[in-house]
């Protein structure tokens, strides 16, 4: 009998060196979305984001149709490119859907024997206050590895590959939220209970409050305004 191919292994990430010049521009016009570095509505051309960012500008054209197929940026073919606005309606189903996937990834969790190993998670979540970051890149960060990490621990892969999908979707508001040092404390005890609740297979209360936990951010996205992105960007903007 013929043995069955060997399963897949994650890889580490691509050595910089072997990407190509599109690969290269295309992360970090991405990186400068989603860092407010370029905000909606600011307009551009491909010879100003080439000299910017340093190289040619068939990689750059290249990259930047590749952004606008993810709705990222749109094209005028006669005045240059610019930042796409946010989609607010696709923005709230993402969130509607975060919902969906991770109340039952906490079903399958809480009914899970043994429970998976979250000691990362307790590590980060459960530490004393003092030990809590306090940095709006880095909450943000592991805010989402908090959320990935539940919904990947419940072993389903295709909604593991769904729930990053939607993920790096609202990746870019998921940052604004974090803008508020509020947020960051109310996230870091919300996270706690929710995850206390996990660890005592307490199914219900763990869904009801990370509903409401998602539904608090939600409601951040619809408070999003100019002044809010602008006060957002970083002083130095470079790409």
């Amino acid at each position: 009998m013929k043995a069955p191919p060997a399963q897949k292994t994650a890889t580490a990430p691509p050595n910089p060196r072997d990407l190509t010049r599109s690969e290269i521009a295309y992360r970090r016009l991405k990186a400068a979305i989603f860092d407010f570095v370029l905000l909606p509505g600011d307009g551009f051309t491909e010879t100003d984001m080439a000299e910017r960012l340093g190289m040619s500008r068939t990689p750059v054209r290249e990259a930047l149709f590749r952004l606008e197929l993810e709705g990222y940026v749109k094209v005028a073919y006669r005045s240059g490119w610019s930042v796409a606005p946010f989609d607010f309606r696709k923005l709230e189903e993402l969130y509607d859907l975060r919902v969906v996937l991770e109340c039952t990834a906490v079903d399958r969790l809480c009914a899970m024997v043994p429970m998976p190993d979250l000691g990362l998670l307790k590590a980060v979540w459960l530490a004393p206050e003092k030990e809590r970051k306090t940095d709006t890149t880095e909450v943000a960060a592991l805010d989402e590895a908090f959320h990935a990490t539940l919904v990947s621990a419940a072993g389903n892969l295709q909604m593991a590959r769904v729930h990053a999908d939607v993920t790096d979707g609202i990746r870019i508001v998921r940052r604004l939220d974090f803008t508020q040092p509020p947020r960051i404390t109310a996230t870091y005890d919300e996270h706690a209970k929710i995850l206390r609740a996990i660890l005592a297979r307490r199914a219900d209360p763990a869904k009801l409050m990370l509903r409401t936990h998602i539904e608090a951010s939600k409601a951040e996205v619809r408070k999003i305004t100019i002044h809010k992105l602008h006060s957002a960007r970083p002083a130095a903007g470079d790409l």
